[in-house]
């Protein structure tokens, strides 16, 4: 029998430590698989933002936080998704980092909120 780090169960990452480190990153990689699927739409200005926003909602974040209800979630694991979410919102709104705007108020022109909240 060979003994392991990490086990894939079902698409959800089961670690030996029982913490969630490996389960969040794995489902942050899945959503980002998710959003490059969907970036035609997701960046095409011809959509409005709110539609971007319930299109990201539906297809990428819940791909993102599927299973999370199982998780045993720490601050790092909270970073990790809120990092990776505010990257791909500011990609859908065409906004960097030097624009200086905050992601609350992207998160409020997609019409979505907070993955923490969602969490």
């Amino acid at each position: 029998m060979e003994v392991v780090d990490k086990f894939c169960y079902l698409g959800d990452m089961l670690s030996v430590d029982g913490d969630a480190d490996a389960a969040v990153e794995t489902r942050i990689q899945i959503g980002w698989n998710k959003f490059r699927q969907f970036v035609p739409l997701l960046t095409n200005r011809d959509i409005s933002l709110i539609r971007r926003g319930r299109l990201y909602s539906s297809c990428v974040r819940s791909s993102m936080l599927h299973g999370s209800e199982t998780w045993p979630v720490r601050k790092e694991n909270e970073v990790a998704l809120q990092r990776a979410e505010t990257r791909m919102v500011r990609w859908m709104c065409n906004v960097k980092v030097e624009d200086r705007v905050p992601s609350k108020e992207l998160r409020q022109r997609l019409g979505i909120d907070d993955i923490i909240l969602i969490l």
